[in-house]
């Protein structure tokens, strides 16, 4: 039996190929990496929609989805102490569980919009701060930047481009086949993008590149990385931004989000100095992993240049997982219209291995 289905095809896609043994991840026909370096969110999301909706021409989707973004603003509820006192990721879940459970492109757009102008505002109202309103002339990234309170120029927006297309679809993932099961039921969008929610939020998914930034806190300097790492090896600790499911080489999305980083760095106010001590830790850990665990293939994943790159934007570590399900909302909207033109119900069959009744 395939534990954990590893090996199991559950679906044929059209949106993305993970190459675990190759180390690459292409998206509707685009390498990430190219991806990640010349597209916009806008042409990413119109790319991955292409054939799920009638999309109107890319200028057009833009405009569109700036006016999603107003339209989630205007009707946003009062961001209450209850809300604030939930994890970011929690307090954004509660207010897209408000969405109409449409299919159309415009309920589709709602949800992108929602958790684009969701996650800075819950970020600010837990540091005391008005939400600042959408600007819809605004390109998507740009806009997120700019109601973050953050730097919002166009080196800003590139890397943050960057990033977004980058986690906009990883396959068959677990937040991913929650979404396509639940749109299996002839359940909505905001069903669907509720289950991968859920499914993002846990430490073993997308709940993990926070603890890359207390890793490297913690380890302070350069020269320090090799003694740091070392001990907690020896602790039996996990070293957070190593491994993967998949991958058994480097993971392709680090690269692209490396690549975007240093080009922050170089005309958007990035921390070369952070970057370098990044670096030293990344040197230093598969140093240790290789040594010690040479039968398994560990290397740096997207959690920890995502860990950088995100800090070097301003958002706070605890609302990472929220800015990751910015982008990955819009690649469940899409396997979710792909299941459900299968019009297949998920139903897997389970082997008990339980007590049998005793004959009387």
């Amino acid at each position: 039996m395939a534990q954990g289905l590893d090996g199991v095809i559950a679906a044929e896609t059209v949106l993305s190929d993970v190459d675990g043994l190759a180390g690459r991840l292409v998206i509707r026909g685009r390498d990430v990496a190219g991806l990640a370096a010349g597209f916009t969110f806008e042409q990413a999301l119109a790319l991955l929609w292409d054939g799920f909706f009638d999309l109107p021409a890319p200028p057009e989707l833009a405009l569109r989805l700036g006016r999603a973004r107003r339209a989630a603003f205007e009707a946003m509820p009062p961001l209450d102490p209850a809300l604030l006192a939930l994890e970011p990721i929690e307090a954004v879940r509660a207010l897209i569980a408000r969405q109409p459970d449409g299919g159309d492109l415009e309920a589709a757009l709602t949800l992108v919009a929602g958790a684009a102008v969701f996650t800075p505002a819950v970020v600010r109202a837990r540091q005391g701060l008005a939400p600042i309103a959408p600007d819809p002339g605004r390109s998507h990234a740009a806009d997120v930047l700019h109601m973050l309170g953050a730097p919002s120029g166009p080196a800003q927006a590139r890397a943050f481009d960057a990033y977004l297309c980058t986690v906009i679809d990883h396959g068959l993932n677990a937040s991913t086949f929650a979404a396509r099961v639940v749109a299996s039921t002839g359940a909505g969008l905001t069903s669907a993008v509720q289950a991968g929610l859920s499914a993002l939020k846990g430490p073993l998914h997308g709940g993990a590149p926070g603890p890359v930034i207390a890793m490297l806190d913690e380890i302070g300097a350069a020269g320090r990385a090799e003694a740091w790492l070392e001990a907690a090896l020896d602790r039996g600790e996990r070293l957070m931004g190593f491994g993967h499911r998949i991958y058994r080489v480097r993971d392709p999305r680090a690269d692209a989000l490396k690549d975007a980083l240093g080009a922050l760095g170089a005309g958007g106010g990035g921390d070369a100095a952070r970057l370098r001590l990044a670096e030293a830790v990344e040197r230093a850990a598969l140093r240790q992993l290789r040594r010690r665990k040479p039968d398994r293939p560990l290397d740096v994943n997207v959690e920890f240049y995502t860990a950088l790159l995100l800090e070097a934007l301003a958002f706070p570590p605890d609302a990472f997982t929220c800015v990751f399900a910015m982008a990955r909302t819009a690649g469940w909207i899409a396997h979710a219209r792909e299941q459900a033109a299968g019009g297949r119900l998920i139903r897997p069959q389970s082997l008990y291995i339980g007590p049998r009744p005793v004959a009387a």
